[in-house]
């Protein structure tokens, strides 16, 4: 009948666009589409070419994927053309039931970007139903005493058609005594009373036959009829009477079965059986849901109600007295809503991923809330749980948006867990949540970070090419190539074409290595500028400053600056003057070292000296001065070898020769200069003294003496045998604190005195400063060892001592560090075998020696001063 009607006209399907205004917070405007349809399209039928009324072109189908977002299917889009189609049957009474407007409501949602349209369709009803009684015969018992002009409510027909379509009026056949009267209730519907126009008289005519007919109209009009057999009675005069004819009453759905709704009442003015009232349904068979007690008149609850399935409920009772007279009325019982629904939250459309760097506004899903309650109780309202970088705004009806209200950042949240609470206006109010989790997309937007500021690196000179000296490390929270971390040199101090040669890094690990030895003479430090850089897209650096410190390490031996070589190779000398005071400062050895720290700090220690307590020397500033006077029994050339020692470990060292002429000006220096090229050694002069006396005392001991002098004339001949007589081998050097330099080996400054023009004179380096008290200052023992001079008196010298130490063995054995020493030995060896030889006479010489010495110092001891 729904393809009938539609080829009657019906198919004409009328678009109406209606703009909605959206809150000011919604960034897209959305459109509300209506289209007027017939019920009973087959399905398939096209409603309306939804692309076109949204404005989307064919083309753009595919990627807007426009689709319907409602409970039920009852249309669906068509996916090449964007048509609206009939997706299942469409029967407005079963949709809509009496409803004057039958309206399907929807959402159209596209995506790529993400919008929304709400859809209406009206479904118009067509005539597709026949009126329709509830029996197809009814028995009516009138008495025969019922005056003309009485009324008899008759059963009525139901269409579920509405508006024209419906039942519109009744038809009786024609009959002389009985006509039809056509009544509507306060609802609408209308019922049929029959009128006796004409007395009747039972014992004429017992019964009639009557058909009745409900007409709707519709095109064309349907019809249905049911057949109505009078039955005449004797006199039943009084028939009952409601005490209202319209009950009206309301009923929460959550009454319990059982629960009494309401009581009628019904009265009759006969007596006897035709008094007693009997109540009943007058539609029996379709009222499930209560229940009537036919003596009291009270309807209970016999089912539960639901305010969602049906709203009112329209029933008809009947009174009917004992003489077969009846009455009818109205009972109306509304379902009062009662908030017993909970809101529901359904999620049409949801993002996978959602981009760190999405903007604000951002569409991320469509959600829809649904309440089957009414009134208050179906009003909802939507919030979102937590601190989260979301908001819901309100789209339309029921219908809302969730979006961006934040800044995303996925390396502090990687994901959200979104939980919307909707909540009705009900007392109390019912509430629901729905979770849902939104995942995090990464994107390139976290540069590498050093772990350091910066780095310093210590790398001790002379390294292996090629050992690794340090290492960097970056870390980038990104995921993926956006977090993968390479590393590069991208400056440095050195030269650019050469620092290849020196350092490289590992791009994946970061660790630098060296390309070659370092010098730390020549580089004592260079700085590197490395770089981490990502692999995202743009990439993202960090850069970082590496500096390398070349450690020192003592490979570098102390080199004499003063005093330098001549042109012939030679050590040049300096004078000294004769008067010169003890603490005069004579020269000073300056040397320097490559090195640095306490590798570079150097000291001065003296090696041999011709006079051993003439000198001292500072033992930081590498100053010679003089211990004491010159004296007349002094050489007037000296000869010192110093020995210059640097800090480090092991020590490294070197010699300097000092050539030093006590003369007061330069014509009494060139002689010693030219004539004596070989200083004297004192112990060779006063064994000339001791010979030439010795010869003039006795000449009866002239054997002896010359075996004597022979032996001494030997022991100085042979530089083994004299050994233990030499300076510099017992050599002792007093505990001396070294100055605190920071760097360098120059820690005094010097002023250098040139010679005026026209003036042949030597030149002198003066100090600066006073003479130490720590300062080295030489002495000698009988052996001729050298010693820390520490009191000036301790200078003083012992001549009958000197000179026994000479002769004797003890000399040597004074001396520790000389008991080992095979030139001790073998000294010992010859002077024992002399001793066995001359063991008689040799205290008698020694005797005479001895007195004569004594002797000859009391009378020259004015000439020596």
């Amino acid at each position: 009948m729904g393809s009938g009607a539609a080829e009657r006209g019906w198919a004409e399907r009328r678009p109406v666009l209606v703009p909605l205004l959206l809150s000011l917070f919604c960034p897209a405007l959305s459109e509300q589409i209506r289209y007027r349809i017939p019920e009973e399209m087959p399905e398939g039928s096209v409603v309306g070419n939804l692309a076109k009324d949204l404005g989307l072109s064919a083309h753009e189908l595919p990627t807007r994927q426009l689709r319907i977002s409602s409970e039920k299917a009852y249309f669906t889009v068509s996916a090449k053309s964007g048509e609206l189609l009939v997706g299942s049957r469409l029967d407005r009474e079963q949709i809509c039931g009496k409803k004057a407007a039958c309206t399907l409501e929807f959402e159209a949602v596209a995506e790529n970007p993400l919008n929304f349209y709400h859809v209406s369709v009206d479904i118009e009803d067509i005539n597709d139903h026949t009126p329709k009684f509830t029996q197809t015969s009814f028995d009516l018992q009138i008495s025969e005493s019922t005056k003309p002009g009485a009324r008899f409510i008759l059963g009525s027909a139901h269409d579920a058609d509405i508006g024209t379509n419906s039942l519109q009026n009744y038809q009786l056949n024609p009959s002389d005594h009985f006509s039809l009267v056509n009544k509507e209730k306060l609802d609408g519907s209308k019922y049929p009373e029959l009128v006796l126009k004409m007395p009747l008289d039972r014992e004429e005519q017992k019964s009639y036959q009557l058909t009745l007919t409900a007409l709707d109209c519709g095109d064309p009009p349907l019809s249905s009829t049911a057949q109505i057999q009078v039955l005449v009675t004797d006199a039943n005069d009084n028939p009952p009477v409601f005490s209202q004819e319209l009950y009206r009453v309301g009923v929460p759905e959550n009454v319990l079965p059982g629960t009494p709704v309401l009581r009628v009442m019904a009265t009759d003015q006969d007596e006897g059986v035709n008094a007693q009232i009997t109540f009943s349904f007058s539609e029996a068979g379709q009222i499930t849901q209560f229940d009537l007690n036919s003596i009291t008149g009270e309807i209970t609850i016999l089912n539960t109600l639901d305010f969602e399935e049906v709203k009112e409920y329209s029933i008809v009772l009947e009174a009917r007295d004992g003489g077969g007279m009846i009455a009818q009325c109205t009972v109306e019982i509304e379902v009062q809503d009662i908030n017993d629904n909970f809101p529901e939250v359904v999620f049409q459309s949801l993002r996978d991923i959602i981009m760190e760097d999405t903007k604000l506004g951002t569409h991320v899903a469509l959600l829809k809330i649904r309440d089957k309650d009414s009134g208050h109780n179906g009003e909802v309202i939507c919030k979102l749980e937590g601190d989260v970088p979301f908001k819901i705004v309100s789209a339309s009806i029921n219908t809302y948006k969730l979006v961006t209200d934040g800044v995303l950042d996925r390396e502090q949240t990687p994901e959200y867990n979104i939980t919307i609470t909707a909540t009705d206006r009900g007392k109390p109010p019912l509430s629901s949540s729905s979770s849902v989790t939104l995942h995090i997309g990464d994107v390139n937007d976290n540069a590498p970070v050093f772990e350091q500021p910066s780095y310093v690196v210590h790398v001790a000179e002379n390294n292996p090419p090629g050992a690794s000296i340090a290492q960097v490390s970056a870390s980038d929270p990104d995921l993926g190539h956006n977090g993968h971390v390479s590393y590069s040199i991208v400056a440095s101090d050195l030269e650019p074409r050469a620092l290849a040669s020196y350092v490289s890094v590992s791009a994946q690990s970061g660790v630098v290595f060296a390309q070659r030895a370092f010098d730390h003479e020549q580089l004592r430090a260079f700085e590197l500028t490395l770089q981490a850089r990502d692999q995202g897209s743009p990439a993202l650096s960090a850069n970082v400053s590496l500096r390398v410190l070349v450690d020192d390490r003592n490979d570098n031996a102390p080199r004499v600056l003063y005093p330098a070589l001549g042109p012939d190779g030679s050590a040049l000398f300096d004078t000294v003057p004769r008067a010169a005071q003890p603490g005069y400062l004579v020269t000073k050895v300056v040397a320097v070292d490559a090195d640095s720290g306490h590798n570079a700090w150097l000291s001065y220690h003296v090696l041999q000296a011709s006079e051993p307590g003439l000198f001292s020397l500072g033992l930081r500033t590498g100053e010679v001065r003089t211990a004491r006077a010159l004296g007349d029994r002094d050489a007037a050339r000296q000869r010192l070898l110093v020995a210059v020692r640097d800090g480090g470990q092991p020590p490294l060292s070197a010699t300097a020769t000092l050539n030093l002429v006590f003369a007061d000006t330069l014509q009494e220096a060139l002689p010693d200069v030219s004539d004596r090229p070989t200083l004297s050694d004192p112990q060779a002069e006063l064994q000339f003294y001791l010979v030439v006396a010795l010869a003039l005392i006795s000449v009866l001991f002239l054997l002896a003496v010359t075996l004597a002098i022979a032996l001494h004339l030997r022991r100085s001949s042979s530089l083994t045998t004299w050994g233990c007589f030499q300076p510099g081998l017992c050599v002792k050097s007093g505990p001396v604190i070294p100055p605190n330099y920071s760097e360098g080996t120059l820690p005094y400054s010097y002023n250098l005195c040139v010679a005026h023009t026209g003036k042949t004179e030597f030149n002198f380096l003066k100090c600066n400063e006073q003479l130490s008290l720590e300062q080295d200052i030489l002495c000698g023992d009988s052996s001729g060892a050298l010693f820390p001079l520490c009191k000036s008196s301790e200078s003083t010298s012992h001549l009958p001592n000197y000179v026994d130490t000479l002769i004797s063995l003890e000399s040597c054995e004074k001396n520790d560090s000389l008991l080992t020493s095979p030139d001790f030995r073998q000294c010992k060896n010859e002077a024992a075998s002399v001793q066995v030889s001359s063991v008689l006479c040799s205290r008698l010489i020694l005797r005479g020696i001895i007195i004569f010495i004594n002797l000859y110092f009391k009378t020259h001891i004015v000439e020596i001063v």
